[in-house]
């Protein structure tokens, strides 16, 4: 990997902010989109909204999600917007772009101008090691609504992927009555085979007022209301999924349900962690791109 090789990283969150430090430890990094309470790593250099840098980077670096709207860059904790069109002039040529969940509108805009744009969302390495601050998020929410230990708990997980793989270990190791509920028999048969019970999603009509406590990990809304009117009344709901999460949660707050719905967990319980993977994951795609050494 050639150490010449300079980075801005722009908006974002806490995640951004370690992604940034990271980076630093042997490269050298600028950051824009911080000016709101936010201490920087000491090896990271600070540049305004106007991104007056004292030379081009070759490496931007985006945050997760990129852009709220497909015009400005998303900076959470910057005092002025900066237009992702701005970005193109502090850019080397040959210069890449980098961002999570980039949106069609923002990845047209880098198109116009012949940028290359690369979505580190997409990468499985990310999403792999993500899954671990989500779980642990996602117990520590549970911990914290509950009135009960998770010890003997009657927990019920949707769907079978990354994060309910790493979540079910957890709550198995802490004494949990796991149920795996998923369409795929494979996915049942492997949720069997580490330590969970099982239950088609067919079923889950009918047996899901045998659960006090519901993860959804499936980004469709696989609890509605024919399914939720059939919930205790006691029963704590996580949704764990993304937009338009899992859950129909008009529904469920006219049953009088508790549903969380927990967003971005990896940047909110864990945003040093988060960053060092995202940091290891843009050093994985410049080693696969043109930024090797040899």
């Amino acid at each position: 990997m050639n150490n010449d090789i300079t980075f801005l990283v722009v908006g974002g969150d806490l995640r951004q902010v370690y992604t940034a430090g990271a980076l630093a430890e042997n490269y050298k990094v600028y950051a824009a989109g911080f000016d709101v309470n936010i201490s920087l790593p000491e090896n990271v250099t600070a540049v305004g909204c106007t991104l007056d840098m004292p030379e081009k980077a070759d490496i931007i670096i985006l945050p997760l999600p990129a852009s709220q709207n497909g015009v400005f860059v998303n900076t959470p904790f910057g005092k002025n917007n900066i237009p992702l069109t701005s970005l193109f002039s502090v850019l080397n040529d040959n210069g890449m772009v980098l961002g999570g969940r980039i949106d069609a509108k923002t990845m047209k805009i880098f198109d116009k101008y012949s940028i290359e744009a690369i979505d580190y969302f997409d990468r499985e390495e990310l999403s792999v090691l993500n899954a671990v601050p989500t779980a642990e998020g996602a117990v520590q929410i549970a911990m914290e609504e509950l009135a009960t230990t998770i010890f003997r708990q009657k927990v019920l997980v949707t769907g079978y992927g990354r994060i309910s793989k790493v979540l079910v270990k957890i709550l198995v190791a802490m004494g949990a009555e796991v149920t795996v509920t998923a369409r795929k028999y494979s996915d049942l048969a492997w949720a069997e085979i580490n330590g969970c019970r099982t239950l088609h999603t067919s079923m889950l009509k009918e047996k899901i007022g045998e659960f006090t406590l519901v993860f959804n990990t499936v980004p469709a809304v696989i609890l509605n209301e024919e399914i939720l009117k059939n919930a205790g009344t006691e029963t704590l709901i996580i949704d764990l999924a993304s937009k338009p999460g899992g859950v129909d949660f008009d529904v469920a707050g006219k049953l009088g349900l508790k549903v969380v719905w927990a967003l971005s967990l990896p940047g909110k319980v864990a945003p040093i962690s988060s960053g060092e993977i995202i940091a290891s994951t843009v050093l994985n795609i410049l080693k696969e791109r043109r930024y090797t050494d040899g």
